[in-house]
């Protein structure tokens, strides 16, 4: 293996580099992890010690590391054309990625948009959504909705359909203002008893109202609706019924709004089906993909239309109606490639299929493991996903104090352990590959059991 000096990599890193959603001064008298390899599951740093990667490498990682087949397109790409620009020209690698993908999607969403990244694709879905109506001669529809806990990206216009405040209550000067709607948190709704579970749940969607409210009240006024399917990812992991989603499907369609489904983060098999929105029977009308797009290799994202959608911007380019949005590595050769080898390991191997043993023992261990534990107060899964919510009264479900940073202790203390457990405030979550074994399950449940009990011992 390459050697690598740590002292002079931990030296510059230090010195010169910023890192994403790190506060750098927690890192004033303490080292990162210098990963250096991957296999599978795991990470490797350059001390030679091994960690369960199990966020999936900030849950984009979906075969496992270095899984032989990606790596092999890649190689072969690198012999073919490694980037050209995609305004006015084409490649087979882009067709190939939309042949294997729309197999997996309604036929209503027939029309693809690459980009690079998940906020990329949600800014190109608002602005679609937007222009729409634009281009028709509704000028009245220029806001969004959105759900409070929800996150769809770091850009502006991302950022202004978010509504997590720790990350972006200081932007809000920056943001156009978007209507926010109350969101499906099934552990602290009044009228939900016990974990939450599946959230499959019988439940008369009551936090569905504040939304039906909004649109009643103003949608002549609202272009779209924007929601992460089944799954609050940045929120706490927020998992909620399918039956919402239908419920919404039906409203959106009653007030002429369009439903933009975010499933950069559930998307690809994540949440126990290729797609979230599958669960609910119903389909969007614009759908935003991205991270396991290329199993986790490369940049790259899609947002996807239908016809009724496209057919707004087709007109006489004197008529001003274009889509004027891209990006310079829009539908990159080689991110074609590993995103085409990927969805090929959809239609050959099965992967869901082939580990839905180990994705319901998940389910199941996650409950024996911390089901009687006092500091646990909900308990929440979805396919390759699970979360625990950590409180101080289980009764009440009173947080801990947030100067005891909890999960940031928890993180640390993983890491020493073998395995990475990055919380959500005091959400500790696993966002496991769909490679994952039975073994690898229980080894990965066993270590984080261990890791959250001797963190709380020495509060």
């Amino acid at each position: 293996m390459k050697s690598w000096n740590k002292k002079k990599i931990l030296e510059i890193d230090k010195k010169h580099i910023w890192h994403p959603y790190t506060q750098m001064k927690d890192y004033e008298n303490r080292d990162p992890l210098v990963i250096v390899a991957a296999n599978g599951c795991k990470l490797k740093t350059i001390d030679g010690d091994e960690l369960y990667d199990s966020i999936s490498s900030w849950w984009t990682t979906l075969h496992g590391h270095l899984h032989p087949k990606l790596n092999q397109a890649i190689m072969e790409q690198l012999k073919l054309l490694d980037h050209v620009n995609f305004s006015g020209y084409t490649h087979p690698y882009a067709v190939e990625v939309v042949e294997r993908l729309k197999n997996f999607l309604p036929h209503t969403l027939s029309r693809f948009f690459f980009s690079d990244n998940g906020s990329t694709a949600v800014e190109v879905a608002l602005k679609m959504a937007f222009q729409f109506w634009q281009n028709r001669g509704v000028n009245s529809k220029t806001r969004f909705v959105c759900l409070e806990n929800a996150y769809h990206g770091d850009t502006l216009g991302a950022v202004s359909v978010g509504g997590v405040d720790l990350f972006f209550e200081l932007y809000k000067p920056l943001l156009f203002k978007s209507f926010k709607a109350p969101s499906p948190y099934c552990y602290r709704c009044e009228e939900k008893e016990g974990f939450t579970l599946d959230a499959n749940h019988e439940c008369n969607l009551r936090c569905l109202d504040g939304l039906e409210k909004i649109l009643n009240e103003h949608h002549e006024e609202i272009c779209a609706v924007i929601v992460e399917p089944r799954l609050q990812g940045a929120g706490g992991i927020l998992v909620y019924p399918a039956a919402y989603l239908k419920k919404l499907r039906e409203i959106t369609e009653q007030f002429k709004v369009f439903l933009i489904f975010d499933e950069v983060a559930t998307g690809f098999g994540r949440t126990g089906t290729m797609f979230a929105f599958e669960q609910a029977g119903i389909a969007p009308d614009i759908i935003c993909l991205a991270k396991g797009l290329t199993g986790g290799y490369l940049p790259m994202a899609l947002t996807v239309t239908t016809e009724e959608i496209y057919q707004a911007f087709y007109a006489d380019y004197l008529e001003g109606k274009t889509f004027y949005h891209g990006h310079t590595y829009t539908a990159n050769p080689i991110c074609c490639a590993v995103a085409a080898a990927s969805l090929k390991l959809f239609a050959e191997e099965e992967p869901l299929v082939k580990t839905k043993e180990a994705r319901e023992y998940f389910h199941q261990l996650l409950l024996d493991t911390f089901s009687d534990k006092p500091y646990v107060g909900d308990i929440r899964y979805i396919g390759y996903v699970g979360a625990i919510e950590l409180v101080r009264d289980k009764k009440t479900k009173e947080p801990f104090s947030e100067e005891l940073r909890l999960g940031f202790n928890i993180y640390m203390k993983s890491l020493e352990k073998g395995v990475v457990l990055r919380p959500l405030g005091d959400v500790i979550y696993w966002f496991l590959p769909l490679c994952i074994s039975k073994t690898e399950v229980e080894e990965i449940l066993k270590i984080s059991a261990e890791v959250i009990e001797e963190v709380l011992i020495n509060l």
